[in-house]
């Protein structure tokens, strides 16, 4: 014989002060669960917790790049390599042909200029510059760059393969993919860590009120006697608020969106991190609503450009279809 496993909090279980004793304790839980005293935890399902495993095994794979790329770019300070100082990315396709080459023995600062793009805001004169100490540089420091390079290339890899096995798991909920990527703020890959999160559907949440309790989005309420003492959240899933938090920040620099206008009118008077806290309370309530519903997002901020609006349209159209999804556009947005 087998039942439903339920996850309990132990505070709403909480028994008379005395020696444990386990049938006592047995009948006090059926009892409480059959008269729905008990608050139950979230616990998604097998398949759920896969996307889990996937979406939080990338996060640490991202965390892990930068890092890498940060003592890339301190091992060229090191080495009097000012390359940072005249190129936006460390590792585009200019910074990193260039490194390559450096690694491979060059030794002129003028043949390793010459590798950048045309379209690079950095003089030919200052990459010369930025990279003269490579005349005189250690072939220890070469060894470790090759390392670094490598091992940047291999991390980029595994998040390639793990894109890919995200979006064959969520294939059947494509729909919803694309329904939370056209919120501001969001895109496909937040998209797909939140419903790795809630779940396609938000099934086990039957208000977005109970969605932003469990995220812990919401002021909280420390009261007694009349006086509230703080308004600090709660603790919540680790997972959402972040990304909500990041989404939050996002969207309060979208031009012509309504999240832009809530963020000028409370920043002023609340701060800029309780402003951030108010966006990402919107935006989980929103998230309820797209997934919960299955509705579209509407925009109802000031109407934005239509050049802006055709560029958003094709960058999501370009990322979903790098991760096999099929789109096809109803209009022309060319």
């Amino acid at each position: 014989m087998s039942g439903k496993l339920h996850l309990a909090q132990a505070l709403s279980n909480r028994g008379r002060r005395g020696r444990k004793r386990d049938f006592p304790d047995a009948e006090r839980l059926v009892k409480r669960l059959v008269a729905q005293e008990l608050v139950l935890s979230f616990v998604p399902d097998p398949e759920q917790r896969l996307w889990r495993t996937i979406t939080r095994r990338k996060l640490q794979m991202t965390r892990l790049h930068v890092r890498m790329q940060n003592q890339l770019e301190s091992l060229l300070e090191e080495a009097h390599i000012k390359l940072s100082g005249f190129v936006t990315d460390l590792l585009g396709v200019s910074a990193r042909r260039m490194l390559q080459t450096l690694a491979d023995g060059e030794t002129d600062p003028a043949a390793l200029a010459a590798l950048a793009d045309k379209r690079l805001r950095a003089t030919p004169a200052q990459l010369c510059d930025a990279l003269g100490a490579c005349t005189e540089l250690n072939p220890v420091y070469r060894r470790l760059i090759k390392m670094a390079l490598e091992e940047l290339q291999f991390l980029e890899q595994q998040m390639g393969q793990l894109d890919q096995e995200i979006a064959n798991l969520l294939r059947p909920h494509e729909d919803a993919v694309k329904r939370l990527a056209e919120v501001p703020g969001l895109g496909v890959d937040s998209a797909q860590q939140i419903i790795a999160e809630v779940g396609p559907t938000v099934a086990s949440f039957s208000s977005d009120k109970q969605l932003c309790s469990w995220v812990a989005v919401c002021p909280g309420d420390n009261e007694t006697g009349g006086v509230n003492y703080s308004h600090r959240s709660p603790k919540g899933n680790r997972q959402m608020r972040r990304i909500l938090n990041q989404a939050a920040n996002a969207a309060a620099r979208t031009k012509g969106s309504i999240f832009e206008i809530v963020y000028r009118r409370q920043v002023m008077r609340m701060g800029h991190n309780q402003a951030i806290g108010v966006i990402a309370h919107r935006l989980c309530r929103l998230i309820w609503i797209l997934l919960h519903r299955k509705v579209r997002y509407e925009e109802r901020g000031p109407a934005v450009t239509e050049r802006s609006k055709r560029v958003r349209t094709l960058r999501m159209i370009r990322t979903l279809r790098s991760l096999g999804y099929r789109v096809e556009p109803l209009g022309n947005p060319a």
